[in-house]
Parts: structure tokens; sequence; C-alpha cells
């Protein structure tokens, strides 16, 4: 008896044709200029950058930026890039421009790290659905731990071991990677990780991705002419969140805390936890506008030191989207005042 050949894998899930989940579980990406295109921007002068490794086995880097000029011991911004946990690179052209600025105007060494993407899936179970991301942020502070370590015996890589000043290093992170960053710092803060002589004394979350099965009063009536809408956000949840989570779900990992919705039903207090101060900058159009300042509200309540800063009219991401506008060099002169608070510059 003859059977009927399998039939072809077919797109159960398209993110705008850029991110296809196929029926059997393979990914096809295809070309994020089609969702926003990559412009061209005028170089920043005064600044030097270079890849490292920092992940063999995963094949991942870090873009490590400094001003050519020698300024002495520089306090580290660590940066990741956005893209809801399923898109963007740290070579992108708006990411990077942003670095230039960055380790230019603070100036700092920067460090722009690059993570795995959900949906991949590796059988037998999914690879790059969170906490992937986020198991790579750690990873990554692992790297810049014994980079410090090195430093003394002069086997470090020459840049940091010249220009770092471990002990005033600040995470950051752009739309999805402020929730990264603001989960890699809670695990050091929580003894979960150890990165001394590294000493993480600030952290920012810039129009940070958080989410919840409950609508927020900017998801139910978005601000006009947003970046990012709801669908997309939802969308982008769905696919890098475990599969058949909510947008409240916990991450299912020993020692991690509830990645979409950090303060919701399921997740620890954070008031025991000796977070350092936190810059959170909010865009006043942007759908999730509501839930940054959410997050902040309840760090305050918990007794944290948090600065916001709004942005009114600027959607998500502006930052990134135009990294020369006015609001872009408010924002750099903001975190210059940030990471620079108590020390001359």
């Amino acid at each position: 008896m003859s059977t009927s050949p399998p039939s072809p894998p077919h797109v159960v899930e398209d993110f705008y044709g850029v991110v296809q989940i196929l029926s059997d579980g393979t990914v096809v990406r295809g070309d994020e200029e089609a969702l926003q295109p990559q412009a061209t921007y005028p170089d920043v002068p005064g600044v030097e950058w270079k890849d490292v490794v920092y992940h063999a086995a995963h094949g991942l880097r870090a873009r490590v930026y400094r001003p050519s000029s020698s300024l002495g011991k520089l306090p580290v911004l660590v940066y990741f890039h956005g893209g809801g946990y399923c898109l963007g690179s740290f070579a992108q052209p708006m990411f990077h421009t942003f670095c230039l600025r960055a380790a230019a105007e603070l100036p700092a060494l920067v460090l722009s790290v690059q993570y795995r993407l959900a949906p991949e899936h590796r059988q037998p179970r999914p690879y790059h659905r969170l906490p992937a991301a986020i198991e790579d942020g750690a990873d990554f502070l692992s790297w810049l731990r014994g980079q410090a370590e090195l430093a003394a015996t002069g086997g470090a890589d020459p840049w940091p071991a010249e220009s770092a000043d471990f002990p005033r290093t600040f995470i950051s992170g752009v739309s999805a990677s402020a929730n990264l960053a603001h989960h890699v710092t809670v695990q050091l803060a929580s003894a979960e990780l150890a990165v001394s002589p590294v000493c993480v004394v600030g952290y920012v979350l810039l129009f940070a991705f958080f989410g919840s099965a409950e609508r927020t009063a900017a998801e139910t009536e978005p601000p006009a002419d947003v970046s990012l809408t709801v669908d997309m956000s939802d969308q982008l949840w769905h696919m890098s969140l475990p599969v058949g989570a909510s947008r409240d779900h916990p991450v299912a990992n020993p020692g991690y805390h509830p990645v979409a919705n950090p303060f919701g039903p399921d997740s620890p207090s954070l008031t025991a936890v000796d977070l350092p101060p936190a810059l959170v900058v909010v865009p006043g159009s942007d759908v999730l506008r509501d839930h940054v300042r959410g997050c902040a509200a309840r760090l305050k309540d918990m007794g944290k030191t948090v600065e916001v800063v709004e942005f009114a009219g600027e959607q998500h991401g502006f930052s990134v989207l135009q990294p020369f506008g006015e609001a872009a060099d408010e924002l750099m002169r903001v975190l210059r005042r940030f990471v620079y608070a108590g020390h001359s510059a």
C-alpha cells in the first residue's frame, strides 16, 4: 500500500516577512530592511572600535568602542541592542551610531553585545527562546569579569585593560534589551551572578519592552503615529517567550524573574534586592509607556533609587531611529549626567 508523502513545511507565523516560523519549527529570516530601512549616518570622529568574541561556542561577539585620544580610565557602558528579542544586530547602523556617540560624548568605554535571537529552535528543546538572551547577557558579564581579573596580569584584551574603570560599570539596553538589562542587573544584585572586580553602579532602561496580559491605557488607546504597535509587541512576545506562555509567565529556570512582566502576579518581590540606581527613559508616544512608568513606580515603592526622564511626543526607540535628532542629543546629555554623577568627566 502506498502512502502519501508528508506535506512540506508551511508558514504558521509571519512577522512582516522578516521572521517566519514554519510548521516543522524551522525559522526563515528575511531582510530586516523591509521592516526598518537602514539609513546611512555621518561618522562620529574621535572614536575607534573593534569586535571581540566573548562566547565562542555560540559564536557571540561584542563591539568595543573607545575614544581615540587617551583619556585614562573611563566608565564602562554595557549596551544591549533592541529588536523585541527577535530582531536587530549590534552591527546595525542605528545601534552602531548610538554607541559611537556614547563613547565620544560621555565619554566611556562602550561594549555593545550580541545575543541569540528568538524564535530559532534546536530540537529537542527551544534553543533561542527566552531566557537564552538573558543567559547570554549574564555570560557577557562573566567574560567582562574575566577581563578585569586578567587586566592586572597583562592577559586581558588591551582596550578594556587600558581604558576600563571596571568598578564604574553601567548596564544599559534599548527596548527588549532594556528588559534584558533589568534581568541581568537583578541577577547581579541578588548574588546569582558574581562579577567582582567589576562593579555595576547603575543601569539604564531606554524605552523598556515590558508587558502584561492585562492591557494598559496606552495599549487600549494608543498614541498617534507610533513606531511600535500593540500587535507588533504582542507578536514579538509570542515568538520570544517559551511556547504557550502568556505575557505574565515567569521563565521556568531557577533564579529567573518573570520576563515580560517582572512585577506581575507571579513575580518575586525585589524589595530585599540591593539594586543599583536606575535611569528610566519614557517616550510619550509609545504604547509601552504605561508599562515603563509602572516599572519605575514599583521600584520607587520598593525603596530603590530611580530617575525617570520623559520625552513628550517621542516614539519608541527614538534614540536609534533618529540618532542625531534633538531628543537624542538631550538623551545623551541625560545619560552623561547619570554616568558621571558624583564624578568629574
